[in-house]
C-alpha cells in the first residue's frame, strides 16, 4: 500500500473504532436523554469516513480470498440494548432505494440497523488489527457500498426525524419519542 493509502486506512479505522465504541456506551444506558442526540452525531460522522470511502477508487486486496479473521462479531448483546433504550422510537418505515419505484416502504428497526453497521465495521477492524490494512480497507469500503452506508444513511433520517419531531412538534412529543427538551 502508498503511504497516502496506508495513513487513510489508519484514518478510517480510528473513525471505525470511535464509532463502535461510542455506540457501545450509548446502549449502556446510562444517559437514555442523550441518547439519540449522541447517536445523531455519531451515524453523521460515520458517514463521513463512508463518503471517504465511496469517493476513492475501488481498493484491491493483496489476496484473491479474504484471510479467515474468525468468527463473526457477536452483537446481539449491543441490538437488544439498543431496542430497550430506544423503545419508542425502534421501529420506524425507510424507502430501501428511492430510485427504483417499485419498492414499496419497509419497516426498520435502529437497533437492528446500528448492530448492523457495527458487525460490518468490526469484521474489517479484525483485519486491520491482524495486519491486513488493504483486506480492512477493501471490506470497509466494500461493505459501506454493500449494506452499511445505505443502513446507517436510513437510521441517520429516522435519528434526525426523532430530533425534528422533539424540537419542532408540540411538547407532547418530547415524551412520545423519550427525549427529554
Amino acid at each position: 500500500m502508498s503511504e497516502d493509502l496506508t495513513e487513510f486506512t489508519a484514518e478510517i479505522a480510528d473513525q471505525v473504532e470511535s464509532f463502535i465504541i461510542a455506540v457501545t456506551e450509548v446502549a449502556r444506558g446510562e444517559a437514555p436523554d442523550q441518547a439519540v442526540s449522541m447517536l445523531l452525531l455519531e451515524v453523521s460522522q460515520l458517514l463521513l469516513a463512508g463518503g471517504r470511502l465511496g469517493a476513492i477508487v475501488d481498493v484491491i486486496p493483496e489476496e484473491r480470498f479474504e484471510p479467515d479473521v474468525g468468527p463473526d462479531p457477536d452483537v446481539d448483546d449491543l441490538r437488544e440494548r439498543l431496542a430497550k433504550l430506544l423503545a419508542p422510537i425502534d421501529t420506524y418505515t425507510e424507502v430501501f432505494d428511492p430510485y427504483d419505484p417499485t419498492v414499496e416502504p419497509m419497516t426498520c428497526r435502529l437497533s437492528d440497523d446500528l448492530a448492523d453497521v457495527v458487525a460490518d465495521l468490526m469484521h474489517g477492524l479484525q483485519h486491520y488489527r491482524a495486519g491486513r490494512p488493504s483486506e480492512a480497507l477493501w471490506w470497509w469500503q466494500f461493505s459501506y457500498l454493500a449494506n452499511w452506508g445505505s443502513t446507517a444513511s436510513a437510521a441517520l433520517r429516522a435519528l434526525q426525524s426523532v430530533v425534528a419531531h422533539v424540537r419542532l412538534d408540540a411538547a407532547d412529543s418530547a415524551e412520545e419519542f423519550g427525549e427529554s427538551r
